[in-house]
């Protein structure tokens, strides 16, 4: 509630254009405080505008998904749907076995994530507690650049340069794998993991540093021993970022993995994913509405889960392991 005005601040002088003091009166300024509330209010609503958008954007994701998948499991159980090893939903003896997609969106995202997530926390490592200044300043825009470069490219970098390099060591290897396509998604997904953690390990306290090395502990000690589980829910929380990437990318293994669907855990054969199979049924010439057509949606909700399930994961290694500085 505003305060009444006073006699005083009525009649308080208030220079005119030419400078000379003039009393204004109590209605210009209540005009004046009326019309900055009205500013203000205005803006919160473009804020919340904008950040509703978000929720109103996923709510209508997981709408589409459930509704559309709804349609789907009521011609296909849900027990065949989870345990059936066969997918062939556009054949006349159709199979819907979500685990053929599942294990080769699990195995890529294995691989790429064993070299994502030890190459981008010692990448870390050196650019917060090692890297002198200078060199941070350029490396890390330079690294940041990975993230910017398409994802077909990435595909194409897969299929016609590490696929060749990898035949040369391993002669049975086929043109198209798992293998090459996780080794390139994983060399995509270090300046996501390296980044941030490299944020939330500059975001200790340089006290409790300094108490490390008081005590004896070298650089390295301090690093690790240190520094690292003090940050450990911002490195958490890019490695959860680092396999939602992972298991959410499509472009390269729909060029380097094949899109043959094919129940395996050997990384050295091709697969397909659940992206890449979106992408192969989005692309073609089913009528909407058919079964066939609906499997995208129940194979987008299975993804949804999954990433789902990390980021909740993520959030609660966050709050357990936050330190409060």
């Amino acid at each position: 509630m505003e305060p009444p005005v006073s006699i005083t601040e009525t009649l308080m002088p208030v220079p005119d254009a030419a400078g000379v003091h003039t009393h204004a009166p109590a209605s210009d300024r209540l005009k004046a405080r009326f019309s900055r509330n009205l500013k203000e209010r205005a803006i919160e609503g473009v804020l919340f505008l904008a950040a509703f958008s978000s929720v109103a954007t996923t709510l209508g994701i997981v709408y589409i998904l459930l509704s559309e998948s709804w349609v789907f499991f009521q011609h296909v159980p849900l027990k065949d749907f989870l345990t059936d090893t066969q997918w062939t939903p556009l054949f006349d003896d159709a199979h819907f076995g979500i685990m053929v997609l599942l294990s080769g969106t699990l195995v890529s995202s294995l691989v790429a994530l064993l070299v994502a997530i030890p190459l981008g926390t010692i990448i870390a490592i050196y650019l917060s507690e090692f890297a002198p200044f200078a060199v941070r300043e350029i490396a890390k825009p330079v690294l940041e650049l990975l993230a910017g470069v398409p994802t077909v490219i990435y595909g194409y970098f897969a299929l016609l340069f590490v696929t060749p390099i990898l035949q040369w060591f391993f002669p049975d290897l086929g043109g198209f794998s798992l293998l090459a396509a996780g080794l390139v998604m994983g060399v995509m997904i270090i300046p996501y993991v390296s980044s941030v953690s490299e944020d939330a390990m500059r975001a200790v306290p340089m006290a409790i540093r300094e108490g490390s090395y008081a005590m004896g502990a070298t650089r390295f000690q301090t690093a690790v021993r240190v520094v690292m589980p003090s940050a450990f829910s911002g490195i958490a929380a890019a490695y959860i970022l680092g396999i939602s990437r992972a298991v959410g990318e499509t472009m390269v293994v729909a060029v380097a993995a094949g899109m043959q669907p094919n129940l395996t855990w050997n990384p050295a054969e091709p697969a397909a994913t659940i992206t890449a199979y979106i992408v192969q049924v989005a692309l073609g010439d089913l009528p909407h509405g058919s079964i066939g057509y609906q499997t995208i949606f129940a194979a987008g909700l299975s993804l949804f889960v999954i990433t789902l399930f990390f980021n909740i994961l993520g959030h609660w290694l966050r709050r357990r392991y936050r330190e409060v500085y």
